[in-house]
């Protein structure tokens, strides 16, 4: 996708970019290094200023680095990126870059682009992305593996995000993936809308 069409979310609006659930991937940068990873466990928990919530392994690379940079990014992957989730969802970024003296944006060819705000990278083929800045709660990151961000910005791919909603009609590829386990997920279906019953 070319960045003909990404388009800034008003942040009052971000929330909707992960009320639905989907599998992100979280990428972190701090002193020069990089990683990426899936996430299954992410959601909105504020509206202004909009926070999300993520579960991270104590494990990972990504949270070494975002835990040391105080930033990082939720990327919305879609159908079309599928085998670059389960991928990045089950290598370690250190051990690859331990062994090939490369980080994992490299060896699979992953394109990013810069953010508005934070220094981690942003995967191109998305169709959203929030940039985050870490809440810090030793406590929670500790006993829980959750951590709490504020997003300072917002983007969304204008085919199937606008005006504060998805469509995601005619653009099958690009429709959100939702981690089951083991490899497998499902899509984002079509959209319906309810209606208030009078009483």
């Amino acid at each position: 996708m070319s960045d003909s069409h990404r388009r800034p979310v008003p942040l009052n609006k971000a929330y909707r970019l992960l009320n639905h659930g989907p599998t992100v991937l979280v990428s972190a940068a701090h002193d020069g290094q990089r990683n990426i990873m899936a996430a299954a466990w992410a959601m909105p928990l504020d509206f202004e200023p909009p926070k999300v919530a993520v579960v991270l392994d104590k494990s990972t690379w990504t949270r070494q680095l975002l835990e040391a940079s105080g930033t990082f990014v939720l990327n919305v992957p879609c159908v079309n990126q599928a085998d670059i989730v389960q991928t990045v969802g089950n290598t370690s970024g250190l051990d690859i870059t331990r062994t090939q003296g490369q980080d994992k944006f490299q060896a699979y060819g992953l394109q990013t682009f810069a953010g508005e705000q934070v220094e981690a990278p942003l995967l191109e083929g998305c169709v959203a992305w929030l940039e985050c800045r870490l809440l810090p709660e030793p406590r929670n990151h500790e006993q829980y593996d959750l951590f709490l961000a504020e997003v300072i910005a917002a983007q969304a791919d204008e085919r199937v995000f606008s005006d504060g909603r998805w469509h995601f009609e005619g653009h099958d590829g690009l429709r959100t993936l939702h981690h089951v386990a083991g490899g497998h997920f499902l899509t984002i279906g079509d959209g319906v809308d309810g209606k208030t019953l009078t009483v």
